[in-house]
């Protein structure tokens, strides 16, 4: 324990990581003290990680490699081993190994759910850590500024009762992406709620400097809003559908409607190309954020559309031929 932080006795950590080197080290560092007990578990990491994690005096989980990687079954397995070494904790922080815990953040989360008895389920303001150094970055700082106040889901990051984690079954183990949300819609469908605070949560490095990177999140994203809407799409959760019934018409619906209109008009049906840069032009004069954060928002929403698709389709391919996900990186 580090002299003058006493931990939290409610409150365990679990941390997953994979290669993250020094941010994993500040991750760890980060809740060094403040709780009962932190577990780290590794997804195959060769850059010391492992070492590092138990110099710290860390609890490590070493993933079976002969398993496919994910970030649910990751997580259930730290849960796990919490609860093996401290069964008396009442809340468990998920954390990425990306992301450093804010200073106060754990006290703040314990404290409302403790006061919340009717909340599973606290998240805060998660912030990019270097936002400046690409537009991506910039905009995964925006994606994480969501809503203060009852939410749907949370994210990476967050607070969870251990008794209700539990009893909804925990992560689903098969998810690539999107596991967060899918265990938010079990968790409400049993009467609990999900809460944001205006509060500092985590400093996350999200480190996209290339499009390629963003390219392969975003069809990973997709991929996710089509899983999410096979699960729980049906009335009335409608989980995911209208995010994916987007991805359908602007992603593939619309590029279908000009290929037909060029071949039976000519060049005339390529007049149809106008509607995407009216589509961003909408969006940017409808933001709310900076004229220069507007519009790379509303660019990168349009043309974001396009790996979505091919991640929905991806989704598609794999159900009908019956093949298992295979984990999409982009770090």
């Amino acid at each position: 324990m580090i002299e003058g932080k006493i931990p939290i006795a409610s409150v365990g950590i679990v941390a997953i990581g994979r290669n993250e080197g020094d941010r994993l080290r500040k991750c760890l560092m980060s809740v060094e003290g403040l709780a009962e007990k932190i577990v780290y578990v590794d997804s195959g990491s060769t850059d010391g990680s492992v070492g590092m994690a138990r110099s710290l005096g860390v609890t490590v989980v070493e993933l079976d490699l002969a398993i496919p990687f994910t970030a649910a079954r990751a997580r259930n397995e730290g849960f796990k081993r919490l609860r093996e070494t401290a069964p008396e904790l009442d809340y468990v922080q998920f954390v990425d190994g990306d992301c450093e815990v804010a200073a106060g953040w754990l006290e703040k989360a314990a404290r409302f759910l403790d006061e919340r008895a009717d909340v599973a389920v606290v998240c805060g303001r998660r912030r990019e850590r270097f936002p400046e150094r690409s537009v991506y970055n910039m905009l995964c700082d925006i994606e994480w500024d969501t809503p203060v106040g009852e939410a749907k889901s949370c994210g990476g990051d967050a607070m969870m009762r251990t008794g209700a984690f539990e009893r909804v079954g925990k992560y689903r183990d098969s998810l690539i992406a999107g596991e967060e949300p899918e265990l938010c819609v079990r968790l409400r469908a049993a009467g609990w709620k999900i809460w944001r605070l205006g509060k500092e949560m985590t400093l996350h490095d999200a480190a996209i400097t290339r499009f390629r990177q963003w390219w392969k999140r975003t069809l990973r994203c997709g991929y996710a809003y089509a899983e999410g809407a096979h699960l729980h799409g049906a009335p009335p959760e409608m989980h995911r559908v209208k995010e994916s019934r987007r991805v359908w018409i602007w992603g593939l619906g619309i590029p279908v409607i000009i290929f037909i209109s060029t071949i039976c008009m000519g060049a005339w049906g390529l007049a149809m190309l106008l509607i995407y840069p009216a589509q961003i032009i909408r969006l940017t004069l409808s933001g709310t954020r900076s004229r220069r954060e507007n519009w790379w928002r509303a660019l990168f929403l349009v043309l974001g559309k396009f790996p979505e698709a091919i991640g929905q389709l991806n989704f598609l391919y794999n159900r009908l031929a019956g093949k298992t996900a295979r984990l999409i990186e982009y770090k």
